[in-house]
């Protein structure tokens, strides 16, 4: 049972949705608890069309986000059902967590109880204002207004005759609002990320340590004191004056108290600075003056906060970081998109190790011609693109001086142009001659995240709502939770890490790790699971061990069979039953039980149905997927009657946006 879905894998998800269904549905009403298909299967959508469609993760901004936003944008139904929307999806987050579905990293069930309960006015308000709602949403409330039921087949269509003849009133004022909040805001839709590999940081106290040590905090800290009570005296321009500049140039650190200037404009480090300071409302300027803001003194005896913050608004700083340094430049291509292009630059360095800067040069002027229509006279071009990878240069000594990265010199990896000759390779033959060049001396520029900017892109990813892997961080999570994340998020060396962390908890050991597998409900993730732990410990000895396990036993004979570790010859008529039923479970998750009866029916030699009641009677320990076998696969093979099978196999088939150009 997978919780995670690429988004092209449609026919993958919507078997996984039907399964979450049907067994919510049926626990549900087991133990009376609120529940409804569509109001849970638009739960199910809403997080799979999400930034980064996890299906059992479930967060604060999660919750708040499908009440508030999706429900009223995008589902149709009687206002009576609607009303039922908080509790239905307090049904599913409770179904989650007791099955161990739910991903430890979001709220517990207490937490989203709270959470919901908080939201319940803004929920009401947000159904009763129709300006929320989608296009679709809007025309389907209003052909149900006019009497059509949307149910009978055909009946959208005459709608939309009518509607078309002029024959059907609507609120236009609604729909224009519908549509300016379309042009303004964009719609509910989010463009889902690519999965982050899973980082290491070093303890809290040595990132608060190197936060302290930075560079730009210390020189923030001392433009402050500098400035004192009582500010300092600007020109009618609005700039400090020289005297003062060079003065704080060389308090500062910057290198330019030497230059000889006419303005303190043109010091393009203490303008930084400056601007960067009064970003974060550490400094302020009133009757010609610059002053220090006194609300601003806690932030200042917290560098660690102060550091988060700085990187937080440097996005935002793009006028400043690539400005001119000679008169006759011209705007800068960077600073119209900097606020994109940095965190662009910043994921892409998520993770790895030292890359060379040559080569997130490429990607950043390829980049910038997507944004931007440019002359392409060739001399231009290659104007354009010195002056970008100018302007990038610049920008990492400003991380480096915040300590968000680390430059150095050498050769670079071979990974790196390892992809070059690819057919998919989105870079021009002009960038990847280039590169290939380039990438072939020994002595170039490298650049890699410190620990300290690692944690800082890490923060605004989760802020962004992208899942960012940190190991140690499931150090106490429950097994079952703890073994379905590694199975679907993390690579098998850092899940390793991470399994062994957990290990190392005090009370936390293999056998609870294999009864959080037994209790699994689902067949497919049983195996998942399994996989885990067997790649973590002694392989043979974990499998042998639990060969004859009386729960898990089908599911790791399948494992050993399909490492050859163990032939099918082996196992005995009963054995080769329940592993039958071990398979026919898996199919019946993986596909939905429609396709399993069709594989069953396409299947030759003997009986299907004769054969599904020797499965039903094999004793397999899963008493909620053997229900199901028989109500929705057996039942359905004895009303069809007897098909001659040609051959039953142990194992059956089936096992297994950015914003428009602008001229310049």
């Amino acid at each position: 049972m997978r919780t995670w879905f690429e988004p092209e894998e449609a026919e993958e998800f919507e078997a996984a949705k039907d399964l979450l269904i049907r067994r919510c549905v049926a626990w549900a009403e087991d133990h009376g608890h609120p529940v409804d298909g569509l109001l849970l299967s638009a739960a199910v959508d809403a997080r799979h069309e999400s930034r980064d469609g996890r299906l059992a993760y479930w967060d604060g901004a999660c919750i708040r986000f499908f009440l508030l936003r999706y429900v009223p944008y995008k589902v149709t139904a009687p206002r009576e059902k609607l009303d039922l929307a908080p509790e239905v999806l307090l049904t599913y987050l409770r179904y989650l967590d007791v099955t161990g579905l739910r991903d430890p990293r979001g709220v517990t069930v207490g937490e989203a109880e709270e959470i919901i309960a908080g939201t319940r006015a803004e929920y009401a308000a947000a159904l009763d204002d129709p300006t929320l709602r989608g296009m679709a949403t809007f025309w389907a409330y209003t052909a149900i207004d006019q009497g059509f039921d949307l149910t009978v087949p055909g009946a959208f269509e005459r709608f939309k005759r009518e509607l078309d003849a002029g024959r059907v009133p609507y609120d236009e004022q609604v729909l224009d609002k519908i549509m300016q909040n379309r042009l303004v805001y964009g719609g509910i839709e989010e463009e889902r990320a690519f999965p982050q590999p899973p980082v290491t940081l070093p303890p809290a106290a040595e990132l608060t340590e190197a936060a302290r040590r930075s560079r730009t905090v210390q020189r923030f800290i001392t433009l402050a004191d500098w400035l004192g009570k009582d500010g300092r005296a600007l020109t009618d321009a609005g700039n400090l004056r020289v005297a003062d500049a060079l003065e704080v140039s060389a308090l500062l650190g910057t290198g330019e108290e030497q230059l000889r200037v006419r303005s303190a404009a043109d010091l393009p480090q203490l303008n930084l600075l400056l601007a960067w300071a009064k970003k974060l409302r550490l400094t302020r300027t009133s009757k010609g003056r610059l002053l220090r803001v006194a609300k601003a003194a806690p932030l200042l005896r917290d560098p660690e906060t102060l550091w988060r913050r700085a990187f937080e608004v440097l996005p935002e700083l793009g006028r400043v970081v690539t400005v001119p340094v000679a008169t006759w430049r011209p705007e800068p291509i960077l600073a119209e998109v900097f606020d994109e292009i940095l965190p662009d630059v910043l994921n892409s360095m998520y993770g790895m190790d030292e890359m060379p800067v040559i080569r997130l040069e490429e990607t950043v002027w390829l980049a910038c011609q997507e944004y931007f229509v440019l002359d392409q006279e060739k001399r231009l071009l290659d104007f354009w693109r010195r002056e970008v990878a100018r302007d990038l240069g610049r920008m990492f000594e400003i991380l480096s001086d915040l300590g968000a990265v680390e430059l150095s010199r050498g050769p670079a990896d071979p990974l790196y142009a390892s992809d070059l000759d690819h057919d998919d390779q989105p870079l021009p033959p002009d960038a990847v001659e280039r590169l290939r060049t380039a990438l072939a001396e020994p002595d170039l520029p490298l650049v890699r995240l410190t620990p300290l900017g690692m944690r800082g892109v890490r923060d605004r990813l989760l802020a962004d709502g992208r899942d960012a892997p940190l190991v140690g961080e499931l150090a106490t999570a429950p097994p079952a939770e703890l073994l379905g994340v590694l199975a679907q998020h993390y690579p098998p060396e850092d899940a390793v890490a991470e399994l062994h962390g957990w290990l190392a908890q005090p009370g936390q050991d293999i056998e609870t790790l294999v009864q959080a597998v037994r209790e699994c409900p689902f067949r497919t993730r049983v195996g998942a699971m399994l996989r885990v732990l067997a790649d973590a410990l002694p392989r043979r000895r974990l499998l042998q061990d639990l060969r004859h396990d009386p729960v898990l036993g089908p599911a790791v004979w399948t494992q050993l069979i399909d490492a050859g570790e163990m032939q099918p010859g082996a196992l005995s008529d009963r054995e080769n039953l329940l592993l039958g039923a071990e398979n026919f479970l898996s199919v019946l998750e993986l596909a939905g039980p429609e396709e399993l009866v069709e594989q069953l029916r396409r299947m030759g030699g003997g009986d299907a149905y004769e054969f599904m009641e020797a499965i039903l009677a094999s004793g397999h320990p899963d008493v909620v997927g053997m229900r199901e076998l028989r109500e929705q696969v057996a039942e359905p093979l004895r009303r069809i009657g007897r098909h001659p099978l040609r051959l039953v196999p142990t194992r059956p088939p089936g096992a297994r946006g950015r914003r428009k150009k602008r001229k310049r």
